[in-house]
């Protein structure tokens, strides 16, 4: 295999969750051009089809399950469904996720939980459902954050702590299964990008945060999604356990 062939994703089978319409939509149609046939979960039903037929303009299959993270069973059921219709799960990208940014003496119990159930637990109940069937050669993508290695000068106690500890449980999973199973484990760090989430950040927030960012711009939706390619790809077929952190320096300001 070439060095450019190690690259394709032809004739695997991804689940993503909680893809975004949009902008980030936009850079997974491009990248699908030559990309894997993809099982869509997400509670919002109306953003799945419209992300869906983002992929189906490209030629390529793509199927959708209402799935909400936090409930393990809904979990397994979107892995069973991809099966059923698809046949395997080569790809597990652990994209679905939320935010607070609430001050920690006035946090709830049920607010604070509420988020590390779709952050944290979320992905777990994903990664095990989707490790009872992946084969060698697999790979599971954990989306975390920048956020879970620095702070943003937001008050995101919950948010922070969740992606910290996905950083954690990319870990420990890469250590059970990567060698035992063939199934690589990683985490993606995303800075600051145009998304649903930064859109509810303070007005004048981002202007800001600029200082921090050494390429000095937000990043392209497109920048993370070839990550995420290069990650899920025979390419990185040496790689697991790790944090890669794709922020424009944030990390190291």
């Amino acid at each position: 295999m070439g060095v450019l062939e190690m690259f394709g994703l032809d004739g695997k089978v991804a689940i993503v969750t909680g893809p975004p319409a949009g902008s980030g939509s936009r850079s997974r149609r491009r990248s699908r051009r030559r990309g894997p046939t993809s099982a869509l979960g997400a509670r919002r039903v109306e953003k799945l089809e419209e992300t869906a037929q983002l992929v189906r303009d490209t030629g390529r299959r793509a199927i959708t399950v209402p799935t909400d993270v936090a409930d393990p069973d809904q979990c397994q059921a979107l892995v069973d469904a991809t099966v059923a219709e698809l046949g395997r799960v080569d790809v597990l990208i652990n994209n679905a996720g939320v935010g607070t940014a609430v001050p920690a003496t006035r946090e709830t119990p049920e607010q604070f939980r509420s988020v590390v159930d779709v952050n944290l637990n979320g992905c777990y109940w994903m990664a095990q459902a989707c490790g009872r069937v992946m084969e060698p050669g697999s790979s599971i993508i954990n989306i975390s954050s920048v956020l879970g290695l620095t702070t943003g000068g937001l008050p995101q106690a919950a948010y922070s702590a969740t992606k910290a500890g996905l950083i954690g449980l990319t870990r420990d999973l890469a250590q059970q299964w990567t060698g035992r199973k063939g199934i690589r484990v990683n985490a993606l760090a995303p800075g600051f990008f145009d998304s649903e989430m930064t859109e509810q950040y303070p007005e004048g927030y981002l202007d800001l945060m600029k200082w921090r960012v050494v390429v000095g711009r937000m990043g392209d939706p497109a920048e993370l999604a070839a990550t995420a390619v290069w990650l899920a790809s025979p390419a990185a077929g040496y790689v697991t356990g790790q944090t890669i952190a794709v922020d424009g320096g944030v990390s190291i300001t």
